[in-house]
């Protein structure tokens, strides 16, 4: 070994006393400290090189500097975490940093597994099924009043099964002559259309969209011959083997209004009282 490789590499000056060695190459310990030393984030002095550094997250510290940021005690070879920058002792930090348990209310120590739920946070072990008692984790859920339950425990529990394609109804879904459907299920009989948002009528249970209701079996207006439909405040005048609309039930001659009145009927024409005098009439 040749003397040269006894000086400092940065001033060159003789290592034959104390030195350190950074990547391979030896420094005086007055270069090493001035040129690779880190500064302590409590003190901001630099961490010498015959001083222990400590490091957290890219920072650093004198041991003596690494205090617990709320009551000034050493956190050396202490578990630790870190609020807004502060560095807290765990105990401090579950008490007044972590989440609480939804369930439990007791504390969600840091490093331990939570889950959040509906924006509540459970310990793993108290997020379970209310049938099978078993973690829920990170399986699909449903909720209802009475708790929380994994799929195959809520399906064998609540579930309805659809009348047509007998599969679980997990969500949504209408009731039809008391029977349960998925919504893209339930359709018109006639013409396949989706029924869960739309008017509809239903024949001998079947359920129909309004246009093919009116086509396969809705009565027609003896006056204007469209389909008479049963739907909310529909009104309609049956008499014999006729039907009309309320707006359409008027005199043949001068078109006045029958609706509750007396009129006269001449085959298949109906007249007020004063215009079916002196035709040959049924009165009614």
């Amino acid at each position: 070994m040749t003397t040269a490789q006894f000086d400092c590499q940065y001033c060159m000056a003789s290592l034959l006393g104390k030195y350190v060695l950074k990547d391979h190459d030896p420094y005086c310990v007055t270069c090493y400290d001035r040129t690779f030393s880190n500064y302590c984030e409590e003190c901001k002095e630099p961490i010498e090189s015959d001083s222990k550094d400590l490091c957290y997250k890219g920072h650093h510290w004198h041991e003596g500097c690494f205090n617990y940021a709320k009551r000034n005690q050493s956190l050396v070879e202490k578990p630790s975490a870190a609020e807004d920058e502060c560095l807290l002792c765990s105990e401090y930090y579950s008490n007044q940093c972590s989440s609480k348990c939804f369930h439990c209310k007791k504390t969600i120590m840091p490093g331990s597994r939570k889950m959040k739920f509906k924006g509540n946070y459970w310990h793993e072990t108290c997020l379970v099924c209310e049938h099978c008692r078993q973690p829920i984790g990170a399986k699909p859920l449903i909720s209802t009043e009475s708790g929380n339950y994994c799929v195959p425990c809520f399906e064998m529990e609540f579930a309805h099964y659809c009348s047509f394609f007998k599969e679980v109804i997990t969500s949504g879904g209408i009731m039809f002559c008391d029977q349960p459907w998925h919504k893209e299920c339930f359709v018109c009989s006639g013409c396949r259309k989706e029924l869960c948002e739309e008017d509809f009528m239903s024949r001998d249970d079947y359920a129909f969209c309004l246009d093919c209701y009116n086509h396969l079996y809705a009565k027609k207006c003896a006056t204007c011959t469209k389909p008479i439909i049963g739907l909310r405040d529909t009104k309609f005048i049956c008499f014999q083997d006729r039907q009309w609309h309320s707006e359409c039930f008027n005199c043949g001659k001068c078109s006045v209004t029958l609706v509750g009145k007396g009129f006269l009927t001449h085959n298949k024409e109906i007249f007020c009282h004063k215009c079916g005098s002196g035709v040959d009439t049924d009165m009614t």
